[in-house]
């Protein structure tokens, strides 16, 4: 009689890396980095970068550095329409079919938690529901409209968060239950099957406002009050409308702010976002710790490291890369 054969093993799950961070960090340029060293794609995971007709304002990757490495999910959705995070999600997963080492880059947490953690099953927004709460949101603004939500789910929102607040108020809304309650109790979508590792970058706060600074000024001078400028005709409340820089330049356009107010509140107000992301990102495990690597500066190239730091840097790439590939 012929032995039983031992169980397969299971195959190890592909590698996808995340690089993530907050605005202005250097995300963009050290995806490209990973893809160009390590033959990766690079898939967006900014809720902003997914509008099309936004490139410069949205700082999108140039058409040179999507022409270096391949690029997926950037300028994909029209404006007109909000793109939710089951929609991203679906689409991210898409796009990582087959790729040899998808590079996930983009500040939007929940977006790269919906894959690393699954996702919470959410009511169907009737669309009542949503007209109220963009109704709201436009008359009485973001805070009051925070203050409207169940206790549980006012507690983990920044009143400020007009996209996040009104998605949860349409959730109360269409069901008469709060965000998180349905995030705690409902069943959703399991953790995407891959293996994931991120790459943090978290560098100082003085750093970053002189980096939102000078890439708001490139902005301007790149075009972006001419891409608002075409974007005048959308519902102030959709979330491409509320992209950082769009509502100040919309303010210049219809001559409500002087140019320079429009400046310097873009300027203040992307800060202040970037530290929202910091906290958030400094303060969720999307892996755990042995796959997390975190760079304490803006990256702006290879070069600005040391010998070392570049080398430690690759060797946890590598160290990812090598866990799921098979043993002699």
């Amino acid at each position: 009689m012929q032995a039983a054969l031992p169980p397969a093993l299971p195959l190890a799950l592909p590698l996808a890396l995340i690089v993530a961070g907050p605005t202005a960090s250097g995300k963009s340029a050290l995806a490209l980095a990973l893809a160009r060293r390590f033959g990766g794609t690079v898939i967006n995971a900014d809720a902003m970068q997914v509008y099309a007709g936004m490139a410069t304002i949205t700082a999108q990757p140039s058409a040179e550095e999507q022409a270096a490495v391949p690029h997926l999910l950037f300028g994909v959705r029209d404006p007109g329409e909000a793109a939710h995070l089951a929609w991203w999600r679906e689409k991210a997963l898409a796009a990582m079919e087959g790729i040899h080492l998808p590079i996930l880059c983009g500040g939007t947490g929940l977006y790269l938690r919906s894959l690393t953690q699954g996702l919470s099953a959410l009511p169907a927004i009737s669309p009542a529901a949503r007209l109220a709460a963009r109704s709201l949101l436009a008359e009485c603004g973001a805070p009051a409209l925070h203050a409207m939500l169940d206790p549980e789910t006012a507690a983990r929102l920044h009143p400020g968060d007009s996209q996040r607040v009104a998605r949860a108020y349409e959730v109360l809304l269409s069901s008469g239950r709060g965000l998180a309650a349905w995030q705690r109790d409902a069943p959703g979508l399991p953790a995407a099957p891959w293996r994931f590792a991120v790459l943090r970058l978290d560098p100082a706060r003085d750093e970053l406002r002189a980096a939102i600074e000078t890439r708001f000024d490139a902005m301007l001078a790149a075009g972006a009050l001419e891409e608002v400028r075409r974007l005048l005709h959308h519902e102030p409340t959709l979330p491409a409308m509320r992209a950082h820089g769009v509502p100040e330049l919309a303010g210049l356009l219809r001559g409500e702010i002087g140019r320079q107010q429009a400046r310097d509140q873009a300027i203040l107000h992307t800060h202040q976002y970037t530290k929202r992301q910091g906290t958030w990102f400094r303060h969720q495990s999307l892996v755990p710790p042995s796959a997390t690597h975190t760079i304490h500066a803006r990256f702006t190239g290879l070069a600005q490291f040391s010998e070392s730091k570049s080398e430690e840097l690759a060797s946890f790439v590598q160290r990812q890369v090598d866990d799921g590939q098979p043993r002699a």
